[in-house]
């Protein structure tokens, strides 16, 4: 090539990375037992975009997607690209440092591919497998995991590899933040390991928008090394599909091109099938939370979970989307606005007022079976009830709240004070909880948790089971991690459940509450035909028996707190101020 051409050859590899690795780098296929091109599939390409557009990333993927190759090949180019004055500095941690040093050969055996015109060669001041250094100044070092690993050397990419399996937890995450505070970049790959304190927690907390990782997902189905004979097979169970194929009729053939129409399949039942698939089930010895974990990336827990993991996995699969909405920082997800005539619910569970503990708050629709708005977040109580009031007029909800321990009574006081009638008040006449005065009840309108933390609990789980529809992720996170703790039911240690408790409490009330109403109403309207006379050609009257009132029609007498403005102004961001996309 001229001068020129290199020069403008340098600039498209620079800008492209998945130009360059696949222009000049080679990779060992074992199916060939040879090099070959390097061909990154669009799911790899996805990863390393995000790699280049963030600071810090989270990949999730199955065995053999080739993640780590993929990034070894990535950091090989930033390092032949890299400013003589901003040399990169890679450090890599894994629990073992076999593991480590493996995709740190990996990385020297890319660098050693490029060309003559970028390749920058290796120095003699340090080069071994566990820390060599380039003539442009970069470093790739190979540690195993201690909170040791970082003295002496501030890394300007920082790679968890197999991150899942390191044992180490909180304090070397903290050091390992703690040396990227003043920039850099952080990268952690794995596949799934149970609810490790670091991987899994990353992962949650991301889902949840509380860090800022960027999250890559990687499936075996859009791998087209193991995708030739793909086929999508109807079945809640993919492994019984493997063993007993000659019972199926109804596979479908897609397509390689026609990729996106996969989640569509998920949604309607479909599992993805293939010889590779088969493969991979005999070598883990058809053990379904193996095949789930390795092959299909979910977190999977003790066994001892309170939903059954083929419930959740099929919410997951089916069920989970991003809301329409966000508001309150993000804290606040909105799927789906009020529709008229609809009876709406929301569940309120109050923050103990302690750093590890949240306020959330569920609506459901009753009439249609789903979630349609989920708040989570750290408030304090009368602040939980300004959000209740907001968001329960908005839905006309009928609103139950958690004051087991006192922590929701001064939120259900407040509601009172606002005129909000629509409370669940426990031992109630259900047919007249409407006809009070929510200023002058002296009994707490609430839900206590005393005695019947396992009735509300299996009310939920049987809800799940028969397709109430959950849309969130974060409550979908809780679910992996809400087991049975001593034979009762609990969030595992460190974990949380608060989104679970305030969908719980709003599906149970509406089982015992609106199903009792229901059936009240039936009553009422077959009475009221009764009462129609013989022969009389007079139409009926049209009579208004909808359970829920119009909660727009509040006692006039009763004006909102004076300080309301004030709270509003302050904590506007809570109430939609500040919507966020």
């Amino acid at each position: 090539m001229t001068k020129e051409e290199l020069i403008s050859e340098y600039a498209k590899c620079y800008r492209d990375t998945s130009y360059a690795i696949e222009t000049y780098l080679e990779t060992y296929d074992n199916t060939q037992s040879s090099y070959v091109p390097f061909k990154l599939f669009p799911e790899q390409k996805m990863m390393l975009k995000n790699f280049e557009d963030y600071n810090e990333n989270i990949t999730k993927k199955y065995r053999q997607a080739g993640v780590s190759t993929a990034t070894a090949a990535w950091i090989s180019k930033q390092l032949q690209f890299a400013s003589n004055t901003k040399p990169e500095k890679v450090l890599i941690l894994a629990n073992k440092l076999d593991t480590a040093q493996e995709l740190a050969n990996k990385i020297r055996g890319f660098l050693n591919q490029w060309p003559e015109w970028v390749n920058v060669g290796f120095s003699k001041e340090k080069d071994s497998q566990r820390h060599y250094k380039l003539n442009n100044g970069c470093e790739v070092k190979a540690v195993a995991t201690s909170v040791d690993a970082l003295r002496g050397y501030t890394p300007t990419i920082l790679i968890f590899d197999e991150a899942a399996y390191i044992e180490a937890g909180d304090d070397l995450w903290a050091a390992c933040m703690a040396s990227l505070s003043t920039g850099g970049q952080v990268i952690v790959i794995s596949t799934p390991n149970g609810y490790d304190k670091i991987y899994y927690e990353i992962y949650d907390q991301s889902i949840q928008g509380m860090n800022d990782f960027k999250i890559s997902e990687l499936h075996w189905e859009n791998d087209p090394r193991f995708t030739k004979d793909l086929v999508w097979v109807k079945t809640k169970d993919i492994i019984h599909y493997v063993l007993n194929r000659e019972d199926y009729d109804d596979s479908l053939n897609i397509p390689e091109t026609n990729q996106d129409k996969f989640g569509g399949l998920k949604s309607m039942g479909y599992k993805p099938y293939s010889s590779w698939f088969e493969s991979m089930s005999k070598k883990l010895k058809f053990d379904r939370r193996k095949i789930s974990q390795e092959l299909e990336s979910a977190f999977l827990g003790s066994g001892d979970n309170v939903v059954p993991i083929e419930t959740i996995e099929r919410i997951k699969e089916t069920m989970v989307e991003e809301p329409k909405e966000k508001y309150a920082s993000g804290q606040l997800w909105v799927w789906e606005e009020a529709k008229l005539g609809h009876k709406y619910i929301m569940g309120v569970d109050v923050s103990r007022g302690d750093s590890e503990d949240f306020t959330s708050i569920c609506v459901i629709d009753f009439d249609e079976n789903k979630q349609v708005m989920e708040y989570l977040g750290k408030i304090p109580p009368d602040l939980a009830a300004d959000l209740a009031f907001k968001w329960g007029n908005l839905y006309k909800a009928y609103i139950v709240i958690d004051i087991t321990g006192g922590m929701g009574v001064a939120t259900a006081r407040k509601l009172q004070e606002l005129g909000y009638r629509d409370l669940y008040v426990e031992g109630a006449n259900t047919a007249d909880k409407w006809k009070y005065d929510p200023k002058l009840l002296e009994k707490i309108p609430g839900l206590t948790f005393n005695n019947k933390r396992s009735q509300i609990v299996s009310a939920f789980e049987e809800a799940l089971r028969h397709g109430f529809n959950v849309k969130s992720h974060r409550l979908l996170n809780e679910l992996y991690t809400f087991v049975f703790v001593n034979g009762k039911p609990n969030h595992m240690k460190g974990k949380h459940d608060d989104l679970i408790m305030a969908m719980a409490m709003a599906l149970y009330v509406g089982e015992n509450s609106f199903s009792q109403l229901k059936k009240t109403d039936d009553m009422t309207k077959a009475m009221l035909n009764s009462w129609v006379k013989s022969g009389d050609d007079t139409p009926q009257s049209n009579v208004d028996l909808k359970p829920m009132r119009d909660s727009s029609v509040l006692n006039p007498s009763i004006r909102p707190h004076t300080g309301a403005k004030e709270v509003y102004r302050e904590y506007g961001w809570l109430f939609g101020a500040g919507k966020k996309r």
